[in-house]
């Protein structure tokens, strides 16, 4: 139930997403953030808040492990929104690489969208989101965050 302990703590973020997503776009846009994370429940949950100061808007996390399946859920709000995003992310880690999947929509059209988190070391992690829009046989990675310990 500890697997997102590795983020506990402070990160300066590399963020880089694609401008048009699910038109075949291939121009990215490239900014910072900085991304707080707290621990709660013993390690089964987190709460991290992530702040974009040249998008102007915040983003918050929160993480749910279920102990007896070992799943997380994983949900998202923003400070343009007002809500929590569901449906949450589900999944698992195995060793340092974690995914999680929901069926979701982007723009009003239905998308299966993927969460990958890489623990590359002590200092240093990744989460990559990509959407499917063909049964998962082909996945259009939209935005990376490449994450270093502050």
């Amino acid at each position: 139930m500890n697997d997102f302990d590795f983020f506990i703590g402070t990160w300066n973020v590399h963020n880089r997403r694609l401008v048009s997503r699910l038109t075949g776009s291939d121009e990215w846009e490239e900014f910072a953030g900085r991304s707080t994370c707290t621990r709660h429940f013993d390690g089964a949950a987190n709460v991290d808040e992530i702040v974009f100061p040249a998008k102007g808007f915040s983003g918050l996390t929160v993480r749910v492990c279920d102990p007896a399946t070992r799943e997380w859920s994983i949900y998202w709000a923003s400070s343009t929104g007002g809500a929590l995003g569901l449906p949450p992310m589900v999944g698992r880690f195995e060793g340092g690489r974690g995914e999680f999947y929901a069926d979701d929509q982007h723009e009003g059209r239905p998308v299966r969208c993927r969460f990958v988190w890489t623990v590359v070391g002590p200092d240093s992690c990744r989460w990559e989101q990509a959407f499917s829009v063909d049964g998962e046989r082909t996945w259009e990675t939209n935005w990376t965050m490449d994450f270093t310990r502050a």
